[in-house]
């Protein structure tokens, strides 16, 4: 078992989902699983998914932004583990949502 805190880390890249993202940021911040930290990576969107992470970020503490310049997916995904706090990394797409069992059953295995 890691000896990091949180435990996991969760990225999500971010790019013109506006109006899927809450629900993604939802499914995260809802899981049975507690011990993470959010990392959300918007790769300069032009719509308002900066202001929707930041909304988030003001009532949830885990929550991590990261504002970069537009640089694709990898790109995002590689911004979001330079800040990861753990070993343990996950991904989930911004437009995606995921169970509320997603990371315990992910930490099980």
């Amino acid at each position: 078992m890691s000896n990091c805190n949180p435990l996991i880390s969760i990225i999500i890249p971010i790019y013109q989902i506006e109006k899927l993202l809450s629900k993604c940021i939802e499914s995260v911040l809802n899981q049975s699983f507690k011990d993470f930290e959010l990392i959300l990576v918007n790769d300069r969107s032009t719509d308002k998914c900066l202001d929707i992470c930041k909304k988030y970020k003001k009532i949830d503490s885990r929550i991590v932004i990261i504002n970069k310049l537009n640089g694709g997916l990898l790109s995002a995904r590689k911004a979001g583990i330079k800040v990861a706090k753990c070993e343990i990394t996950a991904f989930v797409d911004g437009d995606d949502w995921v169970d509320i069992d997603f990371l315990s059953s992910m930490f099980r295995i």
